[in-house]
């Protein structure tokens, strides 16, 4: 690059930061506040900022990217769309929309073979509770603590983390219950067997204590991702299905996160042996290129809408763009067996580094995941397991360090007390590596930041 180019770039850049902090308003964010990254470019995955340094993408961005940034196939499919079909209104068939919906519907589990399309996840967790509840006739949801499910009105309710509170004034139908969550057990758990038993009990209680004739679905994302990348034990996501069905309530499975190989499989309730009555997606089923989510459903709700209206709709419902870049990706996924290496970097690389880096960080409570889907639960002490910061808060711990990992390229995702660790469903082995190795020094700086100098190695393990 000429000192004339990057005299051109560096001022682009200001410019842009310049526009962004006079007229764009930030979600989740006291805008005062805010020092956004601009960033430039993305290819594969890695993101360029407006200072030129490149960042590992350990966050997938929102856990969207799953097929890394910029994919030529895909990208090429949106542009041919485009110079196609740009815009078509929801009630015409489009060639895009009909492939991707039956794309999707070769790989939900069971009769889940109809989709209505939303433009993300929010609206799509909003539709699936509108449509359970007009089906069964009831009015109440259950969502569990530790959750999140959309910031629109009725998802920001059914969330079960702080962000909802500003939000919730109770009248929203929704009834929060536990969750499994053996490290922080509700239930005075010591194995995961018992966390199962004592968190269906739970769960069956509040549904008695509720009135089984007044709960129109449980609603549960298939692994809480923003929460804590909380793994059910195994049983749980069954034993919840067996209650809807005992007490005629319907099961709708979040899989907004989860979905289109997060976790080396299409859906986790699929891999489980799971059929919910209405399943969530967005984020990964195009990886995020152009807006798109979506409610899959089976047989049930479908008939009830038969012949009666649903009371439903978006103008950019199944939008065509959006579409064919679903359709794109799927395909980019099947082709070049994408699952199969998300599946084998979290069992061969990711699962038995955070297992080395547990034993020997201190500040490291627990390392949990699946895929390229992890979670790293920072502790002040282990015996205790005081978190490094509040659940839905930071600290200055947090912030330095995600600070100190930008600073050695590595692109982080945060909440709480936690790193996730959720880079695309493409990286490979030498990628997950060196950002792993960037983690190692993290956590010597989390460790003497909480625990003093001279104990980032030998620590004690009792986790």
């Amino acid at each position: 690059m000429t000192l004339v180019q990057h005299e051109l770039n560096s001022r682009a850049v200001a410019r842009t930061y310049e526009l962004d902090r006079r007229h764009v308003f930030h979600s989740w964010s006291a805008q005062a506040e805010l020092d956004p990254m601009v960033v430039t470019r993305a290819e594969g995955s890695y993101i360029w900022d407006g200072e030129g340094n490149r960042l590992l993408d350990f966050s997938s961005q929102l856990v969207n990217t799953n097929i890394g940034h910029q994919h030529p196939y895909v990208v090429e499919a949106i542009a041919h769309q485009a110079r196609t079909l740009a815009t078509v209104a929801p009630q015409h068939a489009n060639d895009q929309r009909s492939e991707a919906a039956r794309l999707i519907c070769e790989r939900t589990p069971g009769d889940l073979d109809r989709v209505f399309f939303t433009n993300g996840g929010a609206d799509a967790n909003e539709h699936a509770v509108r449509m359970a509840r007009l089906v069964t006739g009831r009015p109440k949801v259950l969502t569990r603590y530790r959750s999140y499910h959309g910031g629109t009105q009725t998802a920001i309710n059914l969330t079960g983390d702080p962000r909802r509170w500003p939000n919730d004034n109770g009248d929203s139908g929704v009834v929060h219950f536990f969750g499994p969550y053996l490290y922080r057990s509700h239930f005075d758990a010591t194995t995961e067997a018992e966390e199962c038993r004592r968190a269906l009990a739970h769960l069956e209680q509040v549904i008695e204590l509720e009135g089984p004739q007044t709960v129109a679905a449980v609603l549960l994302e298939a692994i809480p991702g923003t929460a804590g990348i909380m793994l059910p034990p195994p049983g749980y996501l069954a034993g919840v299905r067996e209650l809807c069905d005992r007490y005629g309530i319907m099961l709708i499975v979040d899989e907004v996160m989860t979905g289109f190989g997060r976790t080396g499989a299409w859906f986790v309730c699929g891999d489980e042996g799971v059929v919910p009555d209405l399943l969530t997606f967005a984020k990964g089923v195009n990886s995020g290129y152009v807006p798109l989510g979506g409610v899959a459903l089976g047989d049930r709700v479908a008939d009830h809408f038969a012949h009666r209206a649903y009371p439903g709709g978006l103008t950019y419902s199944g939008h065509p763009l959006a579409c064919a870049a679903a359709a794109a990706a799927i395909t980019v996924m099947e082709r070049d067996g994408i699952l199969d290496n998300a599946r084998r970097i979290g069992t061969e690389v990711i699962g038995p580094e955070l297992d080395r880096l547990a034993e020997r960080h201190p500040s490291v409570g627990e390392v949990r995941g699946r895929g390229v889907f992890w979670a790293v639960e920072l502790v002040a002490d282990r015996h205790t397991r005081q978190p490094v910061a509040p659940t839905g808060g930071s600290s200055p711990v947090m912030a330095e360090a995600v600070r100190t990992a930008k600073k050695l390229g590595l692109l982080p995702f945060s909440n709480s007390n936690r790193i996730h660790l959720v880079p695309p469903c493409t990286i490979t082995d030498a990628e997950t590596r060196e950002g792993l190795a960037a983690l190692d020094q993290v956590l010597e700086l989390v460790d003497t930041l909480v625990l003093g100098e001279g104990t980032g190695t030998g620590a004690d393990d009792d986790r």
